[in-house]
């Protein structure tokens, strides 16, 4: 591969940096609390201004406010971003994994109505797939949708672990419409209002003391017939293209979900870190499978470039980056020491953050089982 940038490339990221540069002093803080409602509408704010400026849903197409570009391009803009040290889009759930979803299986309807502002940060959504009984086995979910006989619907159920649904408006929900059918045969997608009449939403109070995830409650829920997103019935084929992109999202390490490269940088310049054979040894491990994720993401960006859908190895991506970072926090409280647990240390969210990783994007026990059956051709589970 070629892995420097061809001249249009150069003229792009040249093009990304110069805003940057120029509009920085304006970004907000990094990173802050979800729960604060002046840091998120700075963020709102903030990802409105990347999308003007082109910065924001680089690949999506022109004529839903996309830029039209390759993912290439689209991991410039996130090279860029981090050497401004600036925050990127707010709602990465919602322009990296759920916009793409509509462009692919909404209506034109859909589309004109919801990824403006999507894209604009105007209305925020999440993701409603997990449940209580229903994590790493997806096609078990339990929650229900009714259809009365004037097209409508009824919803009733649980979700969980809803990352950004305290200040979402819209929600991407899989319900099992079917339940005759074998279980990845009778799901359907929907589009659900977070604010609407029925819906319950429950912060979930992590070890870091934040309440970044959500469960949310459905008890009798109304639906118009449009809320169904790529067909009745048809709902396992929809999440998996969500899937696809949160565990390329995930894997390429966007803004979003933290940088393990930062990590590893910041420990490599530690003095104590320098000065210990083991701390030495450790960080080496870390910066290695670093690098093998970049190379990696190489690969499958070449792949995308020339038409090609990413296949199960995406998972290994998700697997070894989330591994790493973990690493990188561990090295980092034994290097720090006690002190690395403080409120308000720069470590302690980290350590008590990204374990949880683990589980996004499907967990890792998942991740390996698929990578093992589809890509080396090992025997599959029972």
């Amino acid at each position: 591969m070629d892995l420097n940038d061809t001249p249009e490339q150069a003229a792009y990221r040249a093009e990304a940096r110069a805003w940057l540069d120029a509009n920085k002093a304006d970004a907000p803080p990094r990173s802050g609390s979800y729960e604060d409602e002046g840091y998120v509408a700075a963020r709102r704010a903030w990802q409105r201004r990347l999308a003007e400026a082109g910065l924001a849903a680089v690949t999506w197409p022109v004529e839903v406010g996309g830029r039209g570009q390759g993912p290439i391009e689209q991991v410039t803009v996130n090279q860029e971003i981090s050497r401004a040290q600036v925050p990127g889009i707010l709602d990465v759930i919602g322009v990296g994994m759920l916009g793409p979803c509509l462009i692919a299986h909404g209506t034109e309807e859909q589309k004109g109505r919801y990824l403006g502002p999507l894209l604009h940060g105007d209305e925020v959504w999440c993701q409603l797939f997990s449940e209580p009984g229903a994590g790493s086995d997806l096609a078990a979910v339990q929650t229900r949708a009714r259809q009365n006989d004037d097209g409508t619907w009824m919803l009733n159920g649980q979700k969980v672990w809803t990352t950004n649904a305290q200040f979402a408006a819209h929600g991407l929900l899989l319900a099992r419409t079917d339940a005759d059918v074998p279980k990845h045969k009778g799901l359907t997608m929907f589009i659900v209002p977070m604010d609407g009449e029925g819906v319950t939403i429950r912060g979930l109070r992590q070890i870091s003391g934040e309440a970044e995830f959500n469960e949310v409650f459905f008890d009798d829920l109304r639906l118009e017939p449009d809320a169904v997103v790529g067909g009745v019935g048809n709902g396992w084929g929809t999440a998996l293209t969500v899937l696809m992109y949160e565990r390329l999202t995930i894997g390429f390490g966007s803004d979003g979900f933290g940088s393990p490269t930062r990590l590893a940088e910041t420990l490599a310049a530690d003095p104590g870190a320098r000065a210990d054979a083991d701390a030495r040894r450790r960080l080496g491990e870390v910066i290695t499978e670093l690098l093998a994720v970049r190379f990696n993401g190489y690969r499958a960006l070449t792949a995308l470039a020339r038409g090609q859908i990413p296949g199960p190895e995406a998972g290994l991506a998700k697997v070894t980056m989330v591994n790493a970072a973990v690493a990188a926090t561990d090295l980092g409280a034994d290097i720090v020491g006690p002190g690395a647990l403080e409120p308000d240390s720069d470590w302690s969210y980290l350590i008590s953050f990204l374990p949880g990783l683990k589980s996004a994007g499907g967990t890792e026990s998942i991740l390996r089982n698929t990578i093992g059956e589809r890509v080396l051709g090992l025997p599959p589970e029972p």
